[in-house]
């Protein structure tokens, strides 16, 4: 069974490299509302292990983080 999230914002960080898709994603995160969900594309390798760090450090809510077509997509929700 595959969750399905309501996505509230989707941000394309393609062909960006480490520190630039935790920048975007921390830029976008502060524009939604507390609950909401930010869909987040990167094709970095290192940007799972990243995403992984600054949820845990920021508090945000990792719901999912899989692999589509050679892209990493990660499901964050706005936590505080």
């Amino acid at each position: 069974m595959v969750d399905v999230f309501k996505v509230d914002q989707i941000l394309d960080c393609s062909g960006m490299l480490c520190p630039m898709p935790v920048v975007k994603a921390s830029k976008s995160i502060k524009t939604l509302d507390v609950g909401q969900t930010l869909k987040m594309i990167a094709t970095d390798p290192g940007a799972p292990s990243d995403m992984e760090a600054w949820c845990r450090q920021t508090g945000h809510e990792l719901l999912r983080s899989t692999q589509e077509d050679g892209k990493f997509v990660f499901f964050i929700r706005r936590s505080k």
